[in-house]
């Protein structure tokens, strides 16, 4: 060989192992996903989507190769979505749950979390829509992944339904924050995940009063949360069923911690809070929180350090809110560019995805 050939293949090898490289960031490594369930979603860097597997007690990192950048504005509308999956997968439409929804900060193009059929027996599915309204499925069976497994997961429950183990995820300065149940006494937990993942450890155990409960609880899951900045310190706003809206320092969320939340709102009883955005408008910033049975609800989400700890039995208080007259039937609900939201909604009996513009 002289010294031409080996300085081309010694280039040739090198342009290889880049690729290899730029193909698999964050020491994914392809093969296939074997998730066991396909719940909340977050998208973190570089188009890298988050799966959170509740039956695996796991997170799932997929590098879903969707990193063309796309322009803000325009609309998105699928009428129908639930039954168009259905076809798409082979199944009647009451045998699709369309578990949670991400918006890709990147391209704009939109990923469903499916379970095809119901029970312990479902199919994992993960979905996307693009900006044309075209579904295609995401394959899972040669995909660049990664996952970790909590070091402390809930134990199943006896009654045969779902444990809560994840409920809602987002990524925040290179960590993966899940709330969701644990086998610790506070079994309300925040785990902080570094990513790339290693080897996983226990979540911090969180406390709070409940205003309508008149209690301190310590084994009610949040159920829904955004990071958000305030006071100088950056902060989970967390919503809880029946609902307390409870900030928690992002500082406090160390392994094993037994943290206490600070409680600001209790919204109102008989009701389960679904996802929540906050955003900006007229340049002042808002809280955009869908729930199951008190419609949209929008908060203002300046001074929020001035209002006063519940700490007592109290009906709806703290910061206030109106409803949203013209968002019903709202199950879930992200921010999909600065001027605008992405709801999945149920209206006369027919699952649709559409943009609206926020209020």
């Amino acid at each position: 060989m002289n010294t031409r050939q080996f300085f081309r293949l010694a280039a040739a090898a090198f342009a290889t192992a880049v690729l290899a490289l730029a193909a698999s960031p964050y020491n994914l490594q392809s093969g296939k996903a074997d998730l066991k369930s396909a719940g909340a979603l977050a998208f973190g860097p570089d188009g890298i989507l988050f799966v959170g597997d509740t039956s695996g007690a796991s997170v799932y990192a997929l590098d879903v190769r969707d990193r063309n950048p796309s322009a803000a504005g325009g609309s998105l509308e699928v009428a129908g979505i639930n039954a168009k999956i259905a076809a798409m997968l082979g199944a009647a439409p009451d045998q699709i749950l369309i578990n949670d929804t991400a918006v890709n900060p990147l391209s704009k193009n939109v990923y469903l979390s499916v379970s095809r059929g119901r029970g312990p027996d479902a199919i994992p599915v993960i979905l996307r829509v693009d900006r044309a309204g075209k579904i295609s499925e995401v394959p899972l069976a040669d995909i660049p992944h990664s996952s970790v497994r909590f070091a402390d997961p809930p134990d199943p429950a006896s009654n045969g339904r779902q444990v809560e183990t994840i409920t809602s995820m987002a990524y925040v300065d290179g960590n993966v924050l899940v709330a969701g149940l644990s086998n610790e006494e506070f079994s309300s937990a925040l785990r902080s995940l570094p990513f790339p993942f290693n080897d996983s450890t226990k979540g911090a155990g969180i406390r709070i009063y409940h205003g309508s409960h008149g209690r301190y609880e310590t084994a009610a899951p949040v159920r829904t949360f955004v990071p958000y900045e305030f006071g100088g310190q950056k902060q989970i706003l967390a919503a809880y069923t029946c609902t307390p809206l409870v900030k928690i320092a992002v500082s406090d969320l160390k392994p094993g911690a037994r943290v206490q939340g600070t409680t600001i709102a209790e919204l109102g009883a008989g009701n389960r809070p679904l996802d929540m955005i906050v955003y900006e408008k007229g340049g002042k910033h808002f809280i955009l929180l869908a729930n199951s049975a008190r419609g949209v609800m929008k908060l203002p989400a300046d001074n929020l350090d001035s209002y006063n700890p519940i700490t007592a039995h109290t009906e709806p208080a703290g910061v206030p809110y109106e409803t949203i007259a013209g968002l019903k039937g709202v199950q879930h609900l992200n921010k999909f560019d600065d001027a605008t939201a992405l709801i999945l909604e149920s209206a006369d009996g027919s699952v649709n995805l559409r943009t609206v513009p926020l209020p």
